[in-house]
């Protein structure tokens, strides 16, 4: 088995990725890595609370490495950061990296040519399928997972704090991918065959954020499951989940 690391989000994709890789016992997962936000103490891009990361990984009963990031981080220093942190995870042995995107070629790009020099091989065992039957895939294997984040351009508030089910997937407009694949919703999943047990949580505010992008190339800043892959939105609906 290959020695992996998984790059975790704390949504479903990832979560559902997860999943196909313990079936096919050729990839031993020892490490989920993580980017927080330093300045808030919650998952990049996702809004969650940090506790609730750990609770997370505790039920996945898989060991959570966090990698902090200030709230503004350039894309240089990003890559800075992540270049240590993958040099010092080749001298732990990983030799293998688990992506949960499914259709971005730009991001898959980058991915793979930011790993290859350090010889980390990229896994993506979502890649090309189609985004409705993942998503109903998902539902079927009994994972729970609660939308935490909105992008404001293409879904109201009420989306925002959502648990994902048949009615959200059919409630989704026609410009939404149904698993939220070009950055429109992002989830906590709570739930389901891969964990130990549900992580208790109860439902807080919903805000809405909204940022100014940098008019430097080299400032703008993105996170660990959007890299700055497309021009930016600016305007997210957050749903604060408190853990209990």
């Amino acid at each position: 088995m290959h020695t992996t690391y998984f790059n975790w989000s704390s949504g479903k994709d990832s979560s559902l990725a997860l999943y196909y890789v313990l079936q096919q016992k050729e990839f031993e997962v020892t490490k989920l890595l993580t980017t927080v936000n330093k300045d808030y103490t919650r998952v990049s891009m996702h809004g969650l609370r940090e506790e609730l990361l750990e609770l997370q990984a505790n039920s996945l009963t898989i060991p959570l490495e966090k990698i902090e990031l200030p709230a503004h981080v350039s894309m240089s220093s990003y890559n800075k950061v992540m270049k240590r942190t993958v040099s010092k995870l080749v001298k732990e042995g990983y030799t293998h990296c688990i992506f949960g995107d499914i259709f971005l070629e730009d991001l898959k790009t980058y991915r793979e040519e930011q790993l290859k020099p350090s010889g980390i091989q990229c896994v993506f065992p979502l890649w090309k399928k189609n985004t409705k039957e993942l998503l109903l895939e998902f539902i079927a294997l009994g994972f729970k997972a609660i939308t935490v984040c909105v992008n404001a351009k293409y879904l109201d508030k009420s989306f925002c704090g959502r648990v994902l089910d048949v009615s959200f997937l059919n409630d989704l407009p026609s410009n939404v991918d149904p698993c939220g694949e070009n950055g429109e919703f992002h989830t906590f999943v709570y739930d389901g065959p891969i964990f130990d047990h549900p992580i208790p949580f109860e439902i807080g505010d919903k805000v809405l954020r909204s940022y100014e992008p940098s008019k430097d190339e080299d400032d703008n800043c993105f996170t660990s499951d959007q890299e700055d892959h497309k021009s930016w939105d600016t305007s997210f609906w957050y749903c604060d989940l408190i853990p209990i």
